[in-house]
């Protein structure tokens, strides 16, 4: 989806689309799997169709430049990437997906790299196309966990001493029109997180809404502002000290080793695709891939951390029972009953007083509505 393929001319919402497109070069020769790039194409809310035909009203031509998705290769492909690195490509998004390999100890070789240096023969290194492009770009975001932070590839012992983009241009680094790297983690990110933070994102290259606020690690607030567990529709279980002993189990999964009371992730939120699916909304525990310790520290992905250990055990055997005994006797005696006044018979109980001159007196039952104390 390149220059040539995806320019989107036409009207919006009654008025001319903008003449200039915002671009977005797309770098997916980090050390990855191009998941990311995978996941997008199942968006739906908005969707890669909504945004590459402008059917959103208002927002501005995208033509995205993304390898797996091009249908130019080689030379032509990156002609777009060279135009921006010479200044002629204004304004443009930097997109890196996957990890930064640190090419200072790649020996008599190179970790990795995207086309060809006419002038030597050798591959130009992913490194190379972040130092030229980066200063120029409006926004730069790092799309998946690999990229964020490092992810799979920079887990211990890893030979490429891989890293996130932050790491390799400096946590205080921004762009040109001061915006700090944009992180977005996942493995892969949500479908819709993608596609919802670039459309943000063009907005405001394009003058149209504010930058996405971003929390200490990078991340957009609105998407990872609050943990798994928060989101969870069994996280209510886990308030009452019912936990899952096996997988299948409908309770709470802390103790077979969901990570999601510490993971920063809109999964059981938003669901997967659609609305539907996801990691817990499925049965499945949190592995914490969204974390910038990943996979790291979450490992063995299905043994309880100490922490979560005791946080059931407390739930299950402490103040678990309590309160789902004391909620319970509330539902049975007074929010599971209808109230007194709904019965039949000659006289009306409910508390209406009618004002008709001469009419009949409604005999009252003043019963006080239940108090919610829960």
């Amino acid at each position: 989806m390149s220059a040539a393929s995806s320019t989107i001319a036409g009207v919006r919402g009654g008025r001319s689309a903008p003449a200039q497109p915002v671009n977005i070069l797309w770098l997916t020769s980090g050390l990855g799997c191009d998941g990311d790039s995978i996941a997008m194409t199942s968006a739906t809310n908005p969707s890669l169709e909504d945004l590459l035909r402008g059917c959103l009203p208002g927002m501005p031509p995208i033509i995205i430049h993304n390898p797996l998705l091009a249908y130019e290769n080689g030379g032509s492909f990156l002609e777009a990437f060279e135009d921006a690195a010479a200044g002629l490509l204004d304004p443009f998004v930097l997109v890196l997906e996957g990890s930064v390999p640190n090419e200072e100890i790649n020996g008599d070789g190179h970790w990795a790299g995207l086309g060809v240096d006419p002038a030597s023969g050798q591959p130009i290194l992913t490194t190379s196309w972040l130092d030229r492009l980066a200063p120029k770009a409006a926004v730069v975001l790092a799309l998946g966990t690999c990229a964020a932070y490092g992810g799979i590839p920079a887990m211990s012992n890893n030979p490429t001493g891989a890293m996130g983009l932050r790491d390799y241009l400096g946590w205080r680094w921004t762009s040109r029109r001061g915006i700090p790297i944009i992180n977005l983690p996942g493995c892969p990110v949500l479908p819709d997180s993608i596609t919802e933070t670039l459309l943000k994102v063009v907005l405001h290259v394009a003058g149209l809404g504010p930058a996405p606020e971003l929390d200490r690690q990078g991340r957009p607030i609105e998407i990872f502002g609050r943990t798994v567990h928060e989101g969870c529709n069994r996280a209510g279980l886990a308030e009452s000290g019912l936990f899952a002993d096996a997988h299948g189990d409908s309770r709470c999964l802390v103790k077979l080793g969901c990570k999601g009371p510490i993971v920063k992730c809109n999964v059981p939120v938003r669901g997967w695709i659609n609305g539907l699916g996801g990691c817990p909304n499925v049965g499945g525990i949190c592995m914490a891939c969204t974390m910038p310790g990943f996979p790291d520290k979450y490992m063995p992905f299905m043994a309880a951390a100490v922490g979560a250990r005791l946080y059931a055990s407390a739930a299950r055997l402490a103040h678990g029972p309590i309160v789902r005994h004391l909620r319970e006797l509330r539902i049975r005696r007074t929010f599971d009953v209808e109230p007194p006044w709904r019965r039949p018979g000659a006289q009306l109980r409910s508390g209406y007083q009618r004002s008709c001159p001469g009419a009949p007196a409604a005999a009252h039952s003043r019963a006080r509505p239940a108090v919610a104390l829960w």
